[in-house]
């Protein structure tokens, strides 16, 4: 089986000047970084649908999406993928105390084992410590280092997590689901003032503060929605096969026959009784 030292000198061949790939000599670290994004979400999508048989390989294309910028690194003599290994083992072994309490990788195995809440709380003071290392104390923010690149529901949990580490947050979901209306009613009263970038503001709001009723309820807002999407692309795709199997165009139908099939959709999902 080829190895890692294989992958890399692969990549080196496409990237030589004068007998590598005319496409990947093109690329840059920003013309990537959409591929990089793909492959992620192509790897939770094999997840999310018990698809092992292709993880392997979705896995595959992310791993080259990292040698890729490592190989832009080095032809900069910026560093080299040797380092990216070496900078995550020793992050990872840092932020691991209660598993190698002497920072050494090898140590045995023989540290008292710490239940899941004193892992998070140590892993949390180990990235203040971090974050504190990075900045001066004037512009140190508990925000520091939530990437700004994450997907918009994820980078709101997490930035709603952090503010919560200080006291930040509300008591629970009831008062959550208040703020949900209430930002409810400012978008329905941008929308009587026809104002568009009120409008916009507002939804914004609705959807930070639904983020944060999910991380409440503890719900993966990220998840919920990609489940959110599925369901409604599977239910769309029977009222398509209802209509083909009727011979109807979906174009000839009216909203009230495409809601009806929607509810059709439902009732057979929940294995309800069909009204007719």
């Amino acid at each position: 089986m080829y190895t890692l030292d294989d992958l890399l000198h692969l990549m080196a061949r496409l990237r030589d000047p004068q007998y590598g790939c005319p496409w990947d000599l093109k690329q840059t670290y920003a013309t990537i970084v959409p591929h990089t994004l793909e492959e992620a979400y192509e790897v939770a999508d094999a997840i999310e649908r018990g698809d092992f048989e292709h993880l392997q390989g979705e896995l595959g294309d992310l791993l080259f999406q990292v040698v890729y910028y490592s190989q832009l690194a080095l032809e900069e003599g910026r560093f080299e993928f040797a380092g990216v290994i070496d900078s995550i083992t020793r992050k990872l072994i840092r932020r691991h105390p209660h598993v190698f309490p002497t920072g050494e990788l090898y140590a045995p195995l023989d540290t008292p084992r710490l239940d899941e809440d004193q892992v998070k709380q140590r892993w949390e003071e180990i990235k203040a410590e971090e974050r504190a290392e990075k900045s001066t104390p004037e512009q140190l923010s508990l925000l520091d280092d939530v990437p700004a690149a994450l997907p918009a529901l994820s980078r709101a949990a997490k930035l709603q997590k952090r503010a919560a580490q200080v006291g930040f947050d509300w008591p629970g979901p009831l008062p959550v689901l208040d703020k949900v209306r209430e930002e409810l009613d400012e978008v329905l009263e941008a929308m009587a003032d026809n104002d568009a970038a009120a409008l916009a503001d507002e939804v914004g709001d609705l959807l930070f503060a639904t983020v944060n009723l999910a991380r409440h309820l503890k719900i993966d807002p990220e998840n919920a929605l990609r489940a959110g999407n599925a369901k409604f692309e599977r239910r769309f795709r029977f009222i398509e096969q209802a209509l083909r199997d009727m011979g109807r165009p979906i174009e000839d139908c009216t909203l009230e026959d495409l809601d009806a099939l929607w509810g059709e959709a439902k009732r057979q999902e929940k294995n309800l009784p069909s009204c007719g």
